[in-house]
């Protein structure tokens, strides 16, 4: 009995780490025709202000932080500049690279960034994989990341990310953004 019990336990947790279940079971298709419209050209534009919060691999708060961020458009390229404020002390700058292309397809590119990132607008969301390096001082280790962006009607971003590293989940981010003054 013990190890019949033993074996569904490990099978409903093989089940659950697999990628059709959870956080990376989703897929932009799954947000067709959800509103408002989310449109990182204008959603994404202007002064803004995110406040977040990390969790590390046992779910526990490891950092938090505010960052001033700036997005600049022209067409269908843009920058936007992040600032982050850790509670800790440590500051933090990144400059992302953007460029529109067919159906809400976009790229994504940064000095830490490793390669190009892929995002995808769809309805309400914003998903965009990429490949990052953290720096010397957080081990310089190498993750993917996978964020989900989704617009409230009140204009507030939700972004949730996750960051794995040989396919294991090390780290989890949830934060806000919205327009500065809001």
């Amino acid at each position: 009995m013990k190890l019949l019990l033993v074996a569904i336990i490990a099978l409903l947790l093989l089940a659950l780490l697999r990628p059709g279940f959870g956080f990376r079971s989703q897929r932009p298709h799954h947000y067709e025709g959800t509103g408002p419209v989310f449109d990182i050209r204008t959603h994404l534009s202007g002064e803004m202000i995110s406040e977040g919060i990390i969790y590390g691999p046992m779910g526990r708060v490891v950092s938090r932080f505010v960052a001033t961020m700036n997005g600049e458009w022209s067409n269908d390229t843009g920058t936007l500049s992040e600032d982050f404020a850790y509670a800790g002390g440590n500051t933090q700058a990144r400059k992302w690279y953007l460029t529109m292309g067919e159906d809400g397809a976009f790229t994504a590119t940064a000095d830490d960034i490793i390669g190009e990132g892929r995002g995808q607008q769809t309805g309400a969301t914003v998903q965009l994989h990429y490949r990052i390096r953290l720096p010397e001082s957080a081990g310089g280790h190498v993750l993917d990341v996978t964020d989900w962006m989704y617009l409230m009607e009140n204009g507030t971003i939700m972004n949730r990310s996750e960051m794995r590293k040989f396919g294991i989940k090390v780290a989890e981010l949830v934060a806000t953004i919205r327009p500065k003054g809001n």
